[in-house]
Formats: structure tokens, C-alpha cells, sequence
């Protein structure tokens, strides 16, 4: 979670109500952390697919099955409640290519 752009305040969001990403993009103030962002909506949905990869994240169901929007699981809440300050912690740069590692063989 520290390895990506998204502030405390999606996730908090998230944790509130379902988000979509057309939601997300158009809210980069809102829902950056630092300077870093996707450069395109593609990059933004790529990142918020890996947050269901690890189980941080979970598409919202409705009546009719699947929807674009996201939801926080239960997992990301106890990560977040957890250490309050996670996503104020610097992240080394073994910590980042560990990341991309991951995300690259997955």
C-alpha cells in the first residue's frame, strides 16, 4: 500500500462507500499522495487490480452482480486500523523494487 500513490483519504473512502475510478481520477487532489499519480487511467485501474491481487480491495457487488466501483476488504481496514500511520511511512528504495518485482512476475 505504501509502494503507491494513494493517499489515507481514498482509502478512508473506500472504507466508507464504493469508489469507481472514474471517481478516483477525476479526484487527484483529493486521493494523491505526494507528487505521484498514474498517467493515465489505465495505470490508475492497473494500480487499484493490484490492490485486489493482495486483498486490500474487492469489487462492489449489486443485485446484478459485479460493479466498477471499490470497496476496502476487511484485510485493508485491519491494515489501516492497524498502523494508522502506514501510509505516512517513507518507503526505502529496496522496499519499491521489491514491489515492482512483484507486480512484474504476478
Amino acid at each position: 500500500m505504501r509502494c503507491l500513490p494513494f493517499s489515507d483519504s481514498l482509502y478512508r473512502d473506500l472504507q466508507q462507500q464504493g469508489l469507481d475510478a472514474a471517481n478516483l481520477w477525476h479526484n487527484q487532489d483529493r486521493y494523491r499522495r505526494n507528487q505521484r499519480w498514474p498517467r493515465n487511467p489505465e495505470a490508475l485501474e492497473n494500480d487499484l487490480r493490484w490492490l485486489i491481487t493482495v486483498g486490500v480491495l474487492r469489487r462492489e457487488v449489486d443485485g446484478q452482480g459485479l460493479t466498477s466501483r471499490f470497496r476496502l476488504t476487511p484485510l485493508g481496514r485491519a491494515l489501516l486500523d492497524g498502523d494508522p500511520d502506514l501510509l505516512n511511512k517513507s518507503v526505502g528504495f529496496h522496499q519499491t523494487v521489491l514491489h515492482q518485482l512483484r507486480r512484474l512476475i504476478s
